[in-house]
């Protein structure tokens, strides 16, 4: 099946005609936007561009909740929610992770802005950091939140 404008096609229920006239026409053709096809830091530094530069340093803190009671949290910069990063559509975001060595866990980045493959996400260790890139194509508000596809217990670690 294929998606398009939304709609599931199954190609074993299309008329035959369809399929002849779409292959006269000359095909389909899939197009990646320019949003999912570079994501080379020095490419993008590169393209005229505004660039943003964000650092996120991912860190275990004990933070206080009511009633005077704290809760481990993993935080962005020390902070739950983390800080507001602030683009203009057609923007490149330039993303550094810093995990201080004598972090307990890996940590990672996933921003849902970005739309790139989780796998840009992977954790980073204690005493490592990460980079990553991409131009914000889409406009609206977007979450991020820790991340890690190779994090034992990742449903936990990101509540």
């Amino acid at each position: 099946q294929t998606q398009i404008s939304g709609q599931a096609l199954d190609i074993n229920k299309m008329d035959v005609d369809v399929l002849e006239q779409i292959h006269q026409m000359g095909g389909l053709q899939l197009v990646m936007p320019q949003a999912f096809a570079e994501t080379d830091c020095g490419v993008l530094a590169d393209s005229g561009r505004t660039v943003h530069e964000f650092n996120l340093t991912g860190e275990s803190v004990e933070l206080p909740i009511m009633g005077g009671k704290t809760y481990n949290a993993m935080t962005f910069n020390g902070q739950v929610p983390g800080p507001t990063l602030r683009v203009t559509q057609g923007d490149v975001v330039q993303m550094t992770l810093v995990i201080p060595a004598d972090e307990v866990t890996g940590h990672g980045n996933d921003m849902h802005a970005s739309q790139m493959s989780a796998t840009y996400f992977d954790s980073v260790n204690p005493g490592e950091t990460s980079q990553y890139c991409y131009i914000a194509e889409s406009a609206g508000v977007f979450k991020y939140h820790c991340s890690g596809v190779h994090l034992a217990g990742m449903d936990q670690h990101v509540l």
